[in-house]
C-alpha cells in the first residue's frame, strides 16, 4: 500500500511539473511571437549603428498584433516612421530561393515613406528633392554609384529601407522591386543586448 502511494505521488508530481512546463514554454513562445524577439546581426551592413555579432532585441508589437504562422499583421496601431530600424521578409530575397519566407529576416533603416520621392545620389539622400541629414549613415566609398537610385515615387503602403552603411548594403536600392510593404514588417530593434565586438555597447538604444 506504502509502494502504491508513493508511486501515485511520484506520478502527481510529474503530472503538475509538465503542467509547469508546457505553461512556461507557452508563455516562451508567446512572449517571441507577440512581444520580443532576439535577433543576430549576421553583416555589416548596419555599420556604425551595429555591428557583426550584435544581438539585438526587437519589439514585436510595436507597429500591431501579430498571430503565430500569420504573415501580415492581425490589427495595426502604428505605421513605421523614418529612421526606424526594423526586421523584416522579403518575398523575392535571391539569396534564400529554397528557403521559408517566414524564415528569412533582414534589418535596414526606414528611409521613404509612403509618397515620398526618394533619389540616392553620391553620398547623399533626398527626400522630395530635399537633402536628408542622416548622422548614422556612413559612406566608405564616397557613394558609389552602384548605389545611385530614383528618383522613384514610395507606393501607399510601402516603405524604402538602406542600411547605414551605405556603400556595403543590398537594400532597397538594388532589389527588383524596390519598395517593401509594410505588413513585411516584423518588429522594431531597440536595443543591443549583446555584443562580442565590445561590452561597453551592451545597452546601447538603437537610433
Amino acid at each position: 500500500m506504502s509502494e502504491q502511494k508513493q508511486s501515485l505521488g511520484f506520478l502527481g508530481e510529474a503530472v503538475a511539473f509538465t503542467k509547469t512546463l508546457v505553461v512556461i514554454l507557452g508563455l516562451a513562445f508567446l512572449i517571441r511571437v507577440q512581444i520580443v524577439e532576439p535577433f543576430k546581426i549576421p553583416s555589416g551592413s548596419m555599420k556604425p549603428t551595429l555591428q557583426i555579432g550584435d544581438y539585438i532585441l526587437v519589439l514585436k508589437f510595436w507597429y500591431g498584433l501579430r498571430l503565430p504562422f500569420v504573415k501580415a499583421p492581425v490589427v495595426t496601431w502604428n505605421s513605421p516612421s523614418r529612421g526606424d530600424v526594423v526586421v523584416f521578409t522579403r518575398p523575392d530575397d535571391p539569396a534564400t530561393p529554397d528557403e521559408d519566407d517566414s524564415a528569412i529576416h533582414i534589418i535596414k533603416r526606414v528611409i521613404g515613406l509612403p509618397g515620398e520621392t526618394v533619389e540616392v545620389k553620391a553620398a547623399q539622400v533626398f527626400i522630395n528633392g530635399q537633402p536628408l541629414k542622416e548622422p548614422y549613415a556612413q559612406w566608405v566609398h564616397g557613394g558609389s554609384p552602384d548605389g545611385y537610385f530614383g528618383p522613384q515615387q514610395v507606393p501607399a503602403g510601402h516603405v524604402l529601407l538602406l542600411g547605414d552603411n551605405r556603400d556595403e548594403s543590398k537594400d532597397s536600392r538594388f532589389w527588383t522591386v524596390p519598395f517593401l510593404e509594410e505588413g513585411r514588417i516584423k518588429g522594431k530593434a531597440v536595443v543591443v543586448f549583446w555584443s562580442w565586438d565590445s561590452f561597453a555597447r551592451i545597452g546601447n538604444i538603437i537610433r
